[in-house]
């Protein structure tokens, strides 16, 4: 097992670039307002949080954007109209790092996930 890997959602955002840990730092705190009691932990070498015994959320940092994963089989339905601005995949959407984070939607995602 190589020792390089992180341990915390801290230790994961001070490898990024300022800018980039500033927006995932959003991202973290709007999931912790939704979820206060949910744990944050790494898991799959990014962050993720945990409630209930499951995992609810992961989000990472890329090059060019930060990638949300509810972690489900489909992205949110009834969001589908605010999630047509953003690219992603079946189970997760992409917010590119040169625009604000939509943490509105971000906040709508989590409460979504917390209902399933």
């Amino acid at each position: 097992m190589a020792t390089d890997k992180v341990q915390t959602i801290d230790a994961y955002m001070a490898g990024l670039p300022e800018e980039t840990a500033r927006k995932l730092e959003q991202i973290r705190k709007t999931i912790r307002e939704v979820v206060p009691d949910a744990q944050e932990m790494i898991s799959y070498q990014i962050p993720a949080f945990r409630w209930n015994g499951r995992y609810l959320i992961y989000f990472a940092a890329w090059k060019k954007h930060i990638a949300l994963y509810p972690i489900s089989g489909e992205m949110v339905p009834g969001l589908k109209d605010e999630l047509a601005g953003y690219k992603g995949s079946k189970g997760s959407v992409h917010f590119p790092l040169d625009k604000e984070m939509p943490l509105d939607l971000v906040r709508k995602i989590v409460e979504w996930k917390l209902k399933k």
